[in-house]
């Protein structure tokens, strides 16, 4: 399970809000820019941010302190508030962002979402933040009649692959998350959850690991320093990677190249292997003749740039769709499927 460290900015700065309140909003460090390379500093490989001030005005308020973590740090940037255009979608990721979140229109224009997913793919996340199971919009401020699940449902017929969860009572609350509501959510939809609010220590990561959530959010916790940062990483990624592993070191893990849906190659990944493809965003494996690791293009230049990497039902095979770069065969073939066997 990956941890998303969290950022939350009004007037530029890190805060945190109790429940959603926007008049608890207190500051919780001096510099945005500051924090996240702390977080980069203890293993985190992605922040979550939020610009408050755009989810009350419903336009990006706090864009240059996002930008500058980007710009700045190796962190991979998701960022929610305010974004409720395809121009401000169009405006992030060109600039870096790695995943937007849409909240409030997920649920008052579902036809935007529908338009940013078939452009961008899983760059695009959902945010469903829920008052006694019903999802409320705006900055938290409206309610509605709709109930989590049913929202989640629509977004995954949508094409949405991500999907972030707060139960708005526990959020700021160190409470511990909704596990009832994270679970239904699981059942309801196959999207990667992130669950989001009242983590408040190592138990609550450890229980959401064994739930096989996606990822978590820590925001509170850290900044009261009930959860370490560091080991949370450490001890919540390492679980998210070993259990690809239960029935092997080395796992299968079939390249395809995302422009055109070929299959490029085949190769093998053990948890290091597999580790550092997450890190760095490039194809890794471990050679069986030589025994040792190798990074696909290290010395021909013909790297693969991962855009996703998805798991097979049982958890032991893994489907990698890349950018390639050059041939992905030795041969010089782009793929290494050239020798035809029969056509039927």
């Amino acid at each position: 399970m990956l941890i998303f460290p969290a950022i939350d900015m009004r007037a530029g700065k890190p805060v945190r809000l109790y429940q959603g309140d926007f008049s608890t909003a207190h500051q919780v460090a001096g510099d945005v820019l500051e924090t996240a390379q702390s977080f980069e500093k203890d293993g985190a490989s992605w922040v979550h941010m939020v610009d408050l001030d755009g989810a009350l005005a419903k336009k990006p308020v706090n864009a240059a302190p996002v930008l500058s973590v980007v710009q700045n740090t190796g962190l991979k940037v998701e960022l929610g508030g305010g974004i409720r255009t395809m121009e401000d979608i169009d405006f992030y990721l060109s600039a870096g962002i790695s995943r937007v979140i849409l909240g409030s229109v997920a649920l008052k224009e579902p036809e935007l979402v529908r338009t940013a997913v078939r452009k961008y793919g899983e760059k695009i996340a959902v945010g469903i933040d829920a008052k006694n199971g019903f999802v409320a919009a705006e900055g938290w401020v409206d309610g509605s009649d709709v109930y989590f699940t049913d929202l989640a449902v629509q977004m995954e017929k949508s094409g949405v692959e991500n999907i972030i969860f707060t139960d708005i009572s526990k959020d700021g609350t160190l409470a511990g998350p909704n596990f009832e509501q994270l679970s239904a959510l699981q059942s309801a939809v196959s999207c990667r959850i992130t669950a989001s609010g009242g983590i408040s220590c190592m138990d609550d990561l450890r229980r959401l690991c064994d739930m096989g959530l996606y990822a978590a959010i820590c925001g509170k916790s850290i900044y009261s320093e009930t959860v370490n940062l560091k080991e949370a990483v450490e001890v919540c990624e390492h679980a998210y990677l070993k259990k690809y592993f239960e029935k092997s070191e080395l796992i299968p893990a079939v390249v395809q190249e995302k422009e055109t849906g070929e299959v490029l190659m085949l190769a093998y990944m053990n948890e290091e292997s597999l580790q550092k493809t997450l890190e760095t965003g490039y194809t890794w494996f471990w050679s069986r003749s030589r025994r040792c690791l190798w990074n696909k293009g290290a010395t021909s230049g013909h790297v693969q740039k991962i855009h996703a990497i998805y798991a097979d039902c049982d958890n032991d095979t893994l489907l990698i769709t890349v950018t390639q770069t050059g041939s992905a065969c030795h041969t010089g073939s782009h793929s290494c499927f050239f020798n035809l066997l029969k056509e039927f």
